[in-house]
């Protein structure tokens, strides 16, 4: 199987059904029996997993798995890594923010890289612009990033990357964070284990429905930071104390005794 494509879903009733139609419309087509979906609905409250299995009906190609536990994007991609069986293993936001031409530029793209990621900051993307409060905290999230991790990219964030299966595997084993720091924690993975990768410019929209409260965000994303900086280095053992203070701003993944 050439392409295994990951869909994250949480509370997504509205936006899933359209940004599927057109990712199927564009996918299956191409690829006819060389790829699967999988969409993973995690903790949802509406009925996205009534309608991630509506599309999916009798088609064998699309997969739906739940996860009835709130576990963030990252715990639902980590759930469809664990389930891919592509060549590629690629995910991107259920909102339909980057079109599928420009999900399928990064399949096309990837070359010996071990993976591929899109930058909604490089020169030549094409974006809608997001809020002024948005940029800001997306900027100083990647100022942090390179501080913090040395990794040169500039848009680690962005909801759109593809992988070799082979990266995938050797960075799987190590993630440990679901929410804002997961992106940041499977790059700093492969980079450790010596995969390059790839940062290419992309088309991406900036889509209404967001439940993003950028002040919460930012205190999450700092958090999470500060805790995988100190999880990958000799002073991991102040990580305890970190947890009792700015901790309870990051839910933390379960299965390595986090909070949800």
């Amino acid at each position: 199987m050439k392409l295994s494509l990951i869909i994250p879903a949480y509370n997504e009733e509205q936006r899933l059904r359209p940004a599927l139609a057109e990712y199927l419309g564009f996918f299956l087509p191409r690829y006819v029996n060389e790829i699967e979906f999988l969409i993973v609905v995690n903790g949802s409250t509406d009925h996205t997993e009534q309608v991630a299995r509506d599309i999916a009906n009798d088609d064998p190609r699309i997969r739906v798995i739940v996860e009835p536990k709130r576990v963030g994007k990252g715990g639902a991609v980590r759930l469809g890594f664990e389930a891919a069986r592509g060549d590629l293993i690629g995910f991107v936001d259920a909102d339909g923010s980057t079109p599928p031409a420009a999900f399928q530029d990064l399949v096309d793209k990837i070359g010996d890289a071990g993976a591929i990621i899109a930058s909604r900051w490089h020169r030549d993307s094409k974006i809608t612009p997001q809020p002024l409060s948005r940029r800001i905290a997306s900027r100083l999230f990647n100022w942090w990033v390179r501080l913090l991790f040395h990794l040169p990219i500039t848009d680690t964030q962005c909801g759109a990357k593809v992988f070799t299966a082979p990266a995938v595997r050797a960075a799987l084993p190590h993630l440990g964070t679901t929410q804002w720091a997961f992106d940041v924690d499977l790059l700093f993975q492969l980079r450790r284990a010596g995969y390059q990768i790839k940062e290419i410019a992309t088309v991406w929209h900036d889509k209404a429905g967001s439940r993003l409260h950028v002040m919460t965000a930012s205190l999450e994303m700092f958090a999470a930071l500060i805790r995988l900086r100190l999880l990958y280095s000799p002073f991991k053992w102040v990580v305890p104390l970190v947890n009792r203070t700015i901790g309870r701003f990051m839910p933390w993944d379960e299965r390595r005794g986090r909070k949800l």
